[in-house]
Parts: C-alpha cells; sequence; structure tokens
C-alpha cells in the first residue's frame, strides 16, 4: 500500500483532494465531515512529502497560496487575491514533485485536467460563498420579536418553530412540546429565542 502511496500522481491527487476539503471546511465551519476528510488526506500527502523528492519551492508557494485566500475572504479586492491563491495551488501542487530536470513527476496531462478543474471549482465555490455573505438581508430581523408561531419540534437547547411563513431554528429557556404555540421574546443571529404562549392567552388571541 506504501508503494502504491507514494506513485506521484496518486500522491498529487490526494494532496490537492486534501486542498479541496479543507476549503470547504473553511468555507462551510463546523459539519465535521470535511475536516476529518481533510485531516485524513493531507495526513496521507504529508506521508508521501516526506517520502519522494520534492521541490521546495513548489512546496514554499503552496504554502504561501493560503495568504492570499485568507485575503480575499476578508479583504477588498477578494478576486485579485482569489486568483492569486489558485494560481499558487494549481502550480506548486503540479510542480511539487519532482522528476527528471525541470519536469514535474506528475503526469501533464493529469495536472493540466486536475489543475483546470479545481481552478473552476475554487472559483465557483467561493464566489457564491463570498456573494451570498455580502447580500444584505431581505427583511429586518428584528420585526420577528413578538411574533407568534408554532414548534414544529420540541424546543429547549435547540428545536425549529414556524412563523412569518418561515422555518426558523430557536431555542427556550424551558422545554416546549411540538406543537405548542410560542411567542418570539429574542433572537441570537438566526437563532430564535421564543417561549410558550399560556392556553388562557391562546384562546383571548
Amino acid at each position: 500500500m506504501l508503494d502504491t502511496l507514494l506513485d506521484p500522481n496518486l500522491a498529487y491527487l490526494i494532496l490537492v483532494a486534501g486542498f479541496w476539503l479543507t476549503i470547504m471546511a473553511l468555507l462551510t465551519p463546523g459539519t465535521g465531515i470535511f475536516e476529518i476528510g481533510a485531516l485524513f488526506a493531507l495526513v496521507l500527502a504529508g506521508l508521501a512529502v516526506y517520502s519522494l523528492p520534492v521541490n521546495y519551492w513548489a512546496l514554499g508557494l503552496l504554502v504561501l497560496g493560503v495568504l492570499p485566500f485568507a485575503l480575499a475572504l476578508r479583504r477588498s479586492g477578494r478576486y485579485v487575491f482569489l486568483v492569486i491563491s489558485i494560481a499558487a495551488l494549481v502550480v506548486g501542487s503540479s510542480f511539487l514533485f519532482r522528476g527528471e530536470g525541470w519536469l514535474p513527476a506528475v503526469n501533464p496531462i493529469l495536472a493540466l485536467v486536475v489543475s483546470t478543474i479545481t481552478a473552476v471549482f475554487f472559483w465557483i465555490v467561493t464566489d457564491k460563498i463570498l456573494e451570498a455573505e455580502g447580500t444584505a438581508p431581505t427583511h429586518d430581523l428584528g420585526t420577528l420579536i413578538g411574533k407568534v408561531g408554532e414548534a414544529r419540534t420540541d424546543i429547549h437547547d435547540e428545536g425549529s418553530v414556524y412563523v412569518a411563513g418561515e422555518m426558523w431554528s430557536a431555542t427556550s429557556d424551558t422545554l416546549i412540546p411540538d406543537g405548542t404555540r410560542v411567542r418570539v421574546v429574542g433572537r441570537e443571529g438566526f437563532v430564535l429565542q421564543v417561549e410558550p404562549i399560556p392556553k388562557e392567552s391562546q384562546i383571548r388571541e
């Protein structure tokens, strides 16, 4: 198995997959799946980097490529930084494993195909997420305070409510059974804080 892993072409694919998963983990934190997959792939790629001859300039390019990607997520002119980061990833990964002379050990056709797919993938995914982050809310969430809705699950530390024609995540200081009428008393981001409406109040309303 170790001999198979140390094939430069396979090691290259594992390395690129590790970067794909790492970026997805950064863009969609908290899932756990991308984080575990990225760690596994990068550990295998690290073993290959340790065992195979590498171009250290390409390794340095890969490491430095993380900086413009971080800037793309936080600064203006983000698309310039995104292009630089993608270029660093494509060139650095393709030339990481040293072949004869200046040529990379990775099959050039494989590197071309994977690099093209990687560049398109990173551009589309990152662009969509950055666009979503820059989109202003379509309505004032503050207007939800005081609204009446219905618990669609049991609610305590977490749950779901139907308020103002939409489903929302919700929390409550007390256990609220599924199907109970509730009132929104606060919010933290997109999570609503709710309390049950007493039955006598429901009759009056």
